[in-house]
């Protein structure tokens, strides 16, 4: 039986995949796409994620336009690795469906409701909607199988020199996320730093046979740019897709159950996750943290789907 999920997201090169592999993948029940500012202006996001769905073919899927800012602190987005529309290479179809009427957490809040079955919420961006919908429905927590999130690290930052940048972006709504209880997991930087868009990965897209691998390997070359030019790497971490993966099949990635917070207050650190490996604090576990993945069956997944979807668009 397919895991059912709502994916919330701020596309994003990453999240398109992620997207992508959603789609395309009959392990992956996609009720819905929801954004969130992060990677780019809501605008831009919601934008991204309607011609991502227009190019896979999926525009029966709901897409709900969330949050523009975060709960608290100064809106900061990921442009300087993402470019202008948040989405740059590739040349893109224009949506070819509507937005939903509906806000994010209101999208959000239905599908559970209605739903016969809990549903898991994965989210690849700043925690903002998850946090809201938690504020507005708290029972909502109920319908909720769990919230896998990329997002945080066991060791370094990126947008700074501690903090990932979707843990920086808003940390009190990860913050009020993880004291509402919902069993969650991360998957943070340690573990997707191990998801390197090699070029071997890049040649296997462009050598497929169709608009969408080509698209995928363009995204690529884009993404990778930013990550030599800002980063230093020889190949750019394709994030988000881990989230879905681990969902797909999960002998994908090693996990720690372990303590799991974020810092609210610090001058240097604020948005970093402090995640308790060797139990130092002693204090009781509230998250899965992933720890080892396979890459080369990692890659093997994504790619064979995207194979599999861009030969049923031909």
């Amino acid at each position: 039986m397919p895991t059912s999920i709502i994916l919330d997201c701020d596309p994003g090169h990453d999240d398109a995949v992620a997207i992508l592999l959603a789609v395309s993948s009959p392990e992956i029940d996609l009720k819905a796409v929801t954004t969130c500012f992060g990677n780019c202006s809501i605008e831009d996001a919601t934008r991204n994620a309607l011609r991502i769905l227009t190019l896979a073919g999926a525009t029966s899927v709901p897409v709900a336009q969330g949050a523009g800012v975060p709960l608290k602190q100064s809106l900061e987005l990921g442009n300087y690795v993402h470019g202008a529309s948040g989405l740059d290479g590739p040349e893109m179809p224009e949506p070819g469906m509507k937005l939903s009427e509906l806000s994010a957490v209101e999208l959000m809040h239905r599908i559970l409701e209605e739903s016969d079955t809990a549903i898991t919420v994965v989210v690849t961006g700043p925690m903002t909607n998850m946090a809201q919908l938690l504020r507005d429905y708290p029972n909502s927590l109920e319908k909720i199988t769990e919230v896998i999130f990329m997002g945080g690290s066991t060791e370094r930052g990126n947008h700074t020199p501690s903090a990932e940048f979707n843990t920086f972006a808003d940390p009190e709504a990860l913050d009020e996320v993880i004291k509402s209880g919902v069993p969650l997991r991360m998957v943070g930087l340690n573990l997707t730093h191990q998801a390197l868009a090699v070029p071997s990965v890049v040649e296997r897209m462009q050598a497929m046979n169709h608009v969408i691998g080509k698209t995928c390997a363009e995204w690529m070359g884009f993404f990778g740019s930013s990550y030599r030019s800002v980063w230093s790497f020889e190949a750019p971490p394709v994030h988000d897709p881990c989230t879905i993966a681990a969902l797909i099949d999960p002998t994908l990635i090693q996990w720690q159950s372990t303590f799991l917070a974020v810092e609210l207050d610090g001058k240097w650190s604020r948005g970093e996750t402090i995640v308790d490996l060797h139990n130092r604090y002693e204090l009781q576990a509230n998250a899965s943290v992933a720890i080892k993945l396979d890459s080369k069956r990692y890659w093997d997944l994504v790619l064979e789907s995207i194979e599999r979807l861009g030969r049923s668009q031909s």
